[in-house]
């Protein structure tokens, strides 16, 4: 059996970052953090950091701006992972030009975990972030980079962030449009399982990796009949129409205009699934990996209750 990759996760201490780390030490891989100064210096991201290095995650030093550092600690490796927050998405240029200059990197998974950046009709202030997303997918494949893209679709850990309070909820919910279209929902842990999976797999190389098991894709009135269910009441429902959602994404501030567009996107759009992976561009993680035991949006719901 071949070795596995060396892997580098840049921005490790972010939401989904950290599930990255643990799924990559968890599979056996050598598992190496980029980690910046500031970083380092910041408590709570300090004690993270530790866990990682008592877990067997090699630290390396270095910067998204430097180019020297990170040149040196991409030589290390053989697979990047970038998860880096969605307001840097755009710089991951940076790591590209390291990439090129390296010369060794055997697979670049650039952050996106959401929805496809290619297949998606969504309003501003989203729009420019995911264009930027699908300007650094066109500057990988013109550089001829081995990559792998992760449509994980929507995060279960921020989904009730998304819907603007930290839990489900217990007495009435707001539904944007008519909650038909079809939303996938995925356990972060599970994701990063699948993302490391992909790593080595040849049926990854170059194409998109959805995250789409059948049980997590369903439309907001079935996640709330489900909740309801587990609870033993009936909320009250508000529809909000779509005029009014786009409009209030025109009033709102940032970033909350930019949760009502992803809001928007998903549960009205139904973007997550509005379209067939063909094999040409894509392929499904559950089918690839069945012995995979992912967890259910409807077992996810059961923490709650």
């Amino acid at each position: 059996m071949a070795a596995k990759s060396k892997i580098l996760i840049i921005g490790g201490t972010g939401h989904i970052g950290q599930f990255i780390v643990e799924a990559s030490l968890k599979s056996g891989h050598p598992t190496f953090a980029l980690v910046r100064e500031s970083t380092a210096s910041d408590l709570a991201k300090a004690k993270l950091l530790e866990s990682f290095k008592n877990s067997g995650c090699t630290l390396l030093h270095g910067d998204l701006y430097d180019h020297e550092s990170l040149v040196k600690a991409i030589k290390q490796v053989d697979v990047v992972i970038s998860t880096v927050s969605y307001f840097l998405r755009e710089d991951q240029v940076k790591i590209i030009a390291a990439i090129k200059e390296s010369g060794n990197i055997k697979r670049f998974i650039p952050s996106e975990f959401g929805n496809d950046a290619d297949r998606i009709n969504v309003v501003e202030p989203l729009k420019s972030l995911l264009d930027s997303v699908a300007r650094i997918r066109r500057m990988i494949e013109t550089e001829g980079i081995p990559y792998t893209y992760v449509s994980c679709n929507t995060f279960a850990g921020y989904l009730w962030y998304i819907l603007g309070d930290p839990t489900p909820p217990r007495e009435k919910v707001s539904i944007l449009g008519d909650g038909n279209p079809k939303a996938i929902i995925n356990k972060e842990d599970d994701i990063a399982t699948y993302t490391i999976r992909a790593v080595d797999d040849p049926r990854t190389l170059n194409k998109i990796l959805y995250v789409r098991p059948p049980p997590n894709i369903l439309s907001f009135n079935e996640f709330i009949a489900l909740w309801e269910n587990k609870i033993g009441k009936t909320l009250e429902k508000i529809y909000v129409p779509e005029e009014q959602v786009l409009k209030n994404i025109k009033e709102l501030p940032t970033p909350e205009n930019l949760m009502l567009a992803i809001h928007h996107s998903i549960f009205i759009q139904g973007d997550q699934t509005n379209f067939e992976i063909q094999p040409s561009f894509g392929v499904e993680a559950s089918e690839l990996y069945p012995d995979v035991k992912y967890t259910s949006f409807d077992e996810y719901l059961n923490q709650f209750v």
